[in-house]
């Protein structure tokens, strides 16, 4: 059962639980899955685009990312049991792939970027398979599938950003081959040491988001839709 939260469909699940539910999806064989991690910013997107909501929602799992979907989930009275951040759970989930020997297609990131994360992921993971890697630079969308169609990738990690990668996986995922896609954002530019996490401390408190701004002044605009999603969460809990 999922948990509404605005109009997104979020699955209530513990890190570990969302790593099996991952891991699971190969085991079914019709057809591709993706998996999408949404924070404030991408639920306030869905509720005024149908097109991106019907892209989230038709995601096989449906993660909350932001430390204010736990909040606003919570104050409308059906709480999500538990953050799961999409470096994290993109972690998790290659440690995963490298013990059961599947291959993991990286796609995003500026030119070199997902070659250089391909490269630590082995190092990272050994058994880890990488079936190929692909910048977000492209201006067409066949020969990306090609590619990945052709290397056989098991999973693709596509790191567009939202929602452009979300949109992708739901127009895309079918034919790229591959038995699960997940929407990571910027989980390549991690993978390749290139952007920094924020420490420990700022993780465990919720306060990522604080942090990244703190680094990244030019992000206030895009944080300013945290408290546009917690005012209609308000509204949304005076209706109820």
């Amino acid at each position: 059962m999922r948990v509404d939260v605005l109009g997104v469909g979020f699955d209530n699940l513990t890190m570990d639980e969302a790593v099996e539910h991952g891991m699971a999806l190969f085991g079914n064989r019709e057809g591709a899955f993706y998996v999408v991690t949404p924070n404030p910013e991408i639920v306030e997107l869905c509720r005024t685009d149908p097109k991106v909501r019907a892209a989230v929602n038709g995601a096989a799992l449906v993660l909350p990312d932001g430390i204010g979907v736990i909040k606003g989930a919570a104050m409308l009275g059906t709480p999500l049991r538990e953050r799961t951040p999409g470096v994290e759970f993109a972690a998790r989930f290659v440690e995963r792939l490298a013990q059961e020997g599947k291959s993991l297609y990286l796609l995003g990131g500026k030119p070199g970027v997902a070659d250089t994360a391909a490269d630590r992921l082995k190092d990272r993971y050994p058994g880890l398979m990488i079936a190929g890697t692909q910048d977000g630079y492209f201006q067409e969308d066949g020969p990306v599938v090609e590619a990945i169609r052709h290397s056989g990738a098991d999973a693709v990690f596509v790191c567009l950003g939202a929602p452009k990668q979300e949109l992708w996986m739901a127009k895309n995922g079918p034919v790229t081959g591959a038995r699960v896609l997940c929407g990571l954002g910027g989980s390549v530019d991690v993978f390749a040491g290139t952007v920094q996490r924020a420490p420990a401390f700022w993780c465990d408190h919720g306060l990522e988001w604080f942090y990244r701004l703190c680094k990244e002044p030019r992000r206030l605009g895009r944080m300013m839709k945290l408290p546009l999603f917690l005012l209609h969460v308000l509204q949304e809990k005076g209706r109820r």
